[in-house]
């Protein structure tokens, strides 16, 4: 019965942290318009980026990172204590990127969950955090679309972690599991822009987003 009250409370203690928007919350503190109120309408660092201050928009990429990677850091280290199953910790990384897609503090509308999930797989192992990250860079690089690197390297992140598993990292199925449950739900959120992308109406990285089609779509999907 302990280890479940244990494992329920990190697993709570995951979402919870996960809801922190921090986009809205340092946008407050720095004098900034809401994130949910211009642009793609999404409370992320992207989005924070297009209101043209960078520190706040650095500052919510890493408050969003950070929440995932102490999440999983946290459980990491309590299941080691409570001789706990890797399928809680797996639990809560994905408790975590959840309570950014859905956060209860905002009214369960939330973002992508992009940069959270990136501060998951760093807690899981820090090489599949840059990996997946290199992924990103290299395909925002190239293409220079901030959707476009997220689905990239959503796609590629269960078989960067299966490929170094037992090799560079210990393999665990329910880290597959919930590694693959993530990826379903970025794609999933990313649905209006790969829409957009298809029709080559996609705001490049540097873009207002502010299109007529940009707006339209927010307003149904937020990013």
């Amino acid at each position: 019965m302990n280890t479940i009250l244990v494992s329920a409370a990190l697993i709570l203690a995951s979402y919870l942290l996960g809801s922190v928007p921090f986009a809205v919350v340092i946008s407050r503190i720095m004098g900034l318009r809401d994130p949910r109120k211009f642009g793609s309408r999404n409370p992320g660092a992207t989005n924070v980026l297009r209101s043209g201050n960078r520190p706040a928009a650095a500052l919510t990429l890493l408050g969003d990172l950070g929440k995932g990677w102490i999440a999983v850091g946290l459980a990491q280290y309590v299941a080691g204590i409570q001789h706990l199953p890797a399928s809680v910790v797996a639990l809560c990384g994905f408790a975590a990127f959840i309570g950014h897609v859905l956060p209860v503090f905002l009214r369960f509308k939330g973002g992508k969950g992009v940069a959270t999930a990136l501060g998951v797989l760093l807690g899981i192992n820090v090489w599949l955090g840059v990996a997946t990250a290199a992924t990103w860079v290299i395909i925002a690089w190239a293409f220079r679309y901030s959707s476009l690197a997220a689905i990239v390297a959503c796609i590629f992140a269960p078989l960067y972690y299966i490929l170094g598993s037992n090799v560079v990292w210990r393999g665990e199925s329910s880290v597959v599991v919930m590694l693959v449950a993530i990826s379903a739900v970025l794609l999933y959120r990313h649905q209006t822009n790969i829409s957009r992308l298809m029709q080559g109406k996609e705001p490049r990285i540097g873009q207002s987003g502010s299109t007529p089609g940009h707006k339209r779509a927010a307003g149904r999907t937020r990013r």
